[in-house]
């Protein structure tokens, strides 16, 4: 695969789905060639909105549909395993939405079946592909604040959310922490690498998903990471890095910035801002041109988002969902039935 276009197929057609095939309608370079979904009407009204040739009333048709070079997957993340799996295991490349899978267990599963079967799989963390995340890491690395010492991060939504919404419900792997939760914990593991240890708090739902959960995520180094998420209030959606020798500040909107200030100690802050010709915040195109970039170059996964990366980020959330007592259906004695940074301080749970 070098200049020819990368031919996309879409599974799912929600509203993730649209905004994704919106960005790669865009990209001279890529081609949707088909959607699917379980209802042959939906994927039909996907495809007479976008253009798209082929209208699949299956998931199985689109992972055998041999003129598609990859899979964009945007089920609710409960059907992750499955569709993802359902792709590779057909001989598609995969770009599959976050959170990734509904547990660790999961996770590792999809990895083994791309290694298996050779192929391109990606979470479709697009914050890791931002350009101006990019440069605050490559700032971070540098040492342009030091050695890390905090990272702070939250993510909040002011709902109300009625039980029957799929947030709230567990069959859907609901609540704060696999949908929102997933940037903050993402961030920090973005600048740190996985922690050592880590502590959580939460306040569940009647149903038994975390409306809004806490942790304290640490490293060997020292380094601590306060993160919230929540479904009872709307956060700033800010982060901040602080290091030996400075600051960075993400006013708002950290998993898709227009900006951030860097603060070192003796010299005014100095503010960095999304360049116009990247695209509007919500782009979701930076990550199509990675996947894209990636097939091109014959490569099995991405650096920006890293295989190792993403399993790192799920044995975390199933630490927290430990800590904190999120168990969804079907799932064994603990949520990824495996290691993770396990060895803190319980949670006190509470219910709502």
């Amino acid at each position: 695969m070098t200049e020819q276009k990368v031919r996309w197929g879409i599974l799912a057609t929600g509203g993730i789905a649209a905004h994704f095939a919106a960005d790669l309608v865009d990209l001279p370079d890529a081609e949707v060639v088909a959607v699917a979904s379980r209802r042959a009407e939906s994927a039909t009204a996907f495809a007479e909105r976008f253009g798209i040739g082929r209208a699949y009333g299956s998931w199985e048709s689109l992972a055998h549909d041999e003129d598609v070079d990859v899979v964009y997957v945007a089920t609710p993340h409960v059907a992750h395993r499955a569709a993802a799996g359902l792709c590779l295991a057909a001989g598609r490349n995969v770009l599959c939405e976050k959170p990734f899978t509904l547990n660790l267990r999961e996770a590792a599963e999809l990895v083994a079946l791309a290694l298996a079967h050779d192929r391109f799989l990606m979470e479709a963390m697009w914050m890791y592909c931002n350009p101006l995340i990019r440069r605050l890491k490559a700032l971070v690395d540098d040492g342009a604040i030091g050695e890390v010492r905090t990272v702070q991060a939250d993510f909040g939504l002011a709902g109300p959310f009625p039980p029957a919404h799929r947030l709230r419900d567990p069959h859907l792997g609901g609540g704060a922490l696999l949908d929102l939760g997933v940037y903050p914990v993402s961030f920090a593991q973005l600048l740190l690498g996985e922690p050592a240890d880590l502590t959580a708090r939460a306040v569940l739902s009647p149903e038994g998903v975390d409306l809004q959960t806490g942790a304290l995520l640490s490293w060997e180094s020292g380094a601590l990471a306060q993160l919230h998420c929540s479904l009872t209030g709307g956060t700033a959606t800010g982060a901040s890095v602080t290091g030996s020798a400075g600051r960075i500040d993400v006013p708002s909107g950290f998993f898709h910035p227009d900006r951030f200030v860097l603060h070192r100690d003796g010299r005014e802050p100095r503010e960095f801002t999304a360049d116009p010709a990247d695209g509007p915040r919500t782009s979701m195109r930076h990550e199509a041109l990675e996947v894209m970039r990636a097939l091109r170059a014959g490569e099995r996964e991405s650096p920006v988002v890293p295989l190792e990366g993403t399993l790192a980020v799920m044995r975390t959330l199933d630490a927290i969902r430990e800590r904190i007592g999120v168990r969804y259906p079907g799932e064994a004695a603990g949520p990824g039935d495996g290691a993770g940074p396990r060895e803190g301080a319980g949670a006190a749970v509470t219910p709502a």
